[in-house]
């Protein structure tokens, strides 16, 4: 008799051998997560929402499934359009068998058995009994109980420098048991000069914010101050930043003067590539220590080339699938970056992650370059820069195990802080279990070739950092577990 074929997404898939199987099982499963970099609506948290359908929980802001969709010809209207919610789930139901190969059919029925405990493969036949069973579930199940099926405890949301973080605080005066949710300093509009006008508007909105009048950059430098003061009243552990590349430019203060006045004037000259450059390393700069002297994380998520369509992105705006992996040079601004905190020994614990998976080695490499203090004396946090893990295009299968693959070999891996959703869907926490059955194979699957020991207990404590005890050390928060992490 020929073998049987095992059920799709059994419970060893991913898991290639007997040590990745003990691996995950035993040490890896039960972690609870830290989802460090995401981007739920904190709004959904604070009033703890109830979905009214599952269009809205799934679909309504995944620009994955977008793009899946319209590769396979599916109309805008169903889509991103005025098709009703259910038409437009139908739409995607029927995608979904075309979709083999893309993460996105791991992730979609994985979702569907995790939060829902649905098996049925999703078709344009199983769309109903799907639409109506999650239905079901959403309507008993508000927003933070989602969470709680997946033991989330602490979640890092992603808010621009000039957002009130009203949401923060009534999380804050009425939190959610068990979860912390805390705000991500993102300060992007202050880079972007391509549009004088918008940059202006953005500029007014931060001084707004800040209860500053903003007409230098000295008082923008306060602004930002204040703004990054404020976020930190409210929890936050980190920064982020998001850049094609950080500018091979040094940090001058009247360079990036001329070039704010010049802004702040209207001048469209003022945002060639030279003021670009010039201001936004003297920003990068200012982010960096300002970071390390309040004890955050200084993220740096680089290489995306945005809104390439450009009739897609002025009928739909930004973050509506138009973009790709970018191709900038990325290592001469990101040391100079790096040396210059370095050199003025306020480099803040960071995490560096690339969009275009040629940069592997790069980052790992740069990142194994500045750690401890070998100048100053003393040490760092371990991984105190890290290279982080696959994002965006490259959170799929090859790019999670190119990511391990290259951190082990030129890097630490046991001091790597794991994975994170970077989602705007409450349903996408599987990504984490998918994260750490990748791992557990790639460690297992050495055990067996004998390249590593095999020793349970030194692996399984290593397996249970990188999947939560490291991230939440190194955003320095306490553990229910009763480890505190130091700055």
């Amino acid at each position: 008799m020929p073998e049987a074929m095992p059920a799709y997404l059994h419970d060893d898939f991913l898991l290639s051998c007997a040590a990745a199987r003990r691996l995950y099982h035993e040490a890896a499963s039960g972690e609870p997560i830290c989802d460090y970099h995401c981007h739920l609506p904190p709004a959904d948290l604070a009033s703890r929402r109830t979905f009214e359908d599952l269009h809205a929980a799934w679909l309504g802001g995944d620009h994955y499934k977008w793009r899946a969709m319209r590769a396979l010809g599916v109309e805008e209207r169903l889509i991103t359009g005025d098709a009703d919610p259910r038409a437009k789930f139908q739409a995607f139901a029927e995608s979904v068998p075309r979709l083999i190969g893309n993460p996105l059919h791991h992730w979609t029925h994985l979702e569907l058995r995790r939060c829902f405990g649905i098996d049925t493969m999703l078709d344009g036949g199983s769309a109903q009994e799907v639409w109506d069973e999650a239905n079901r579930i959403l309507a008993a199940t508000p927003a933070p109980a989602l969470l709680r099926r997946f033991d989330v405890r602490l979640v890092g949301t992603t808010d621009f420098a000039a957002d009130p973080l009203d949401h923060h605080a009534a999380l804050a005066s009425d939190p959610i048991e068990g979860l912390r949710v805390v705000p991500t300093f993102r300060p992007d509009a202050c880079h972007q000069l391509g549009d004088t006008a918008a940059w202006n508007r953005a500029m007014d909105a931060l001084g707004a914010a800040a209860g500053v009048e903003i007409d230098s950059l000295a008082t923008l430098v306060d602004a930002l101050k204040r703004r990054h003061a404020f976020f930190g009243e409210l929890g936050c552990r980190a920064s982020d930043h998001g850049l094609l590349a950080l500018p091979d430019a040094a940090p001058s203060e009247s360079a990036a003067a001329r070039v704010f006045d010049r802004l702040r004037g209207h001048d469209e000259a003022a945002a060639g590539p030279d003021g670009q450059a010039s201001f936004s390393a003297y920003l990068m700069h200012l982010f960096g220590k300002l970071d390390h002297d309040d004890g955050r994380v200084h993220q740096l998520h680089l290489g995306a080339a945005r809104n390439l369509n450009a009739a897609g992105f002025d009928a739909l705006g930004p973050d509506t699938g138009f973009d790709a992996i970018g191709d900038a040079r990325q290592g001469p601004g990101l040391v100079r970056h790096l040396s210059a905190l370095a050199a003025a020994g306020r480099l803040p614990r960071t995490v560096l992650y690339n969009l275009n998976p040629v940069d592997n080695h790069l980052f790992a490499t740069v990142a194994g370059s500045f750690q401890g203090r070998p100048a100053g004396g003393g040490s760092t946090a371990p991984g105190h820069v890290q290279f982080g893990s696959g994002w965006w295009f490259l959170d799929q299968d090859r790019g999670m195990r190119d990511q391990i693959q290259t951190l082990m070999e030129v890097g630490v891996l046991s001091t790597f802080i794991g994975m994170l959703t970077d989602s705007r869907s409450f349903l996408s926490f599987p990504r984490h279990e998918y994260f750490r059955r990748i791992l557990c194979d790639e460690i297992g699957r050495r055990v067996d070739a004998g390249l590593i020991p095999d020793d349970a207990d030194l692996l399984d404590g290593i397996v249970r950092g990188i999947c939560f005890g490291n991230a939440m050390a190194f955003l320095g928060v306490q553990s229910e577990r009763g480890s505190q992490a130091g700055k």
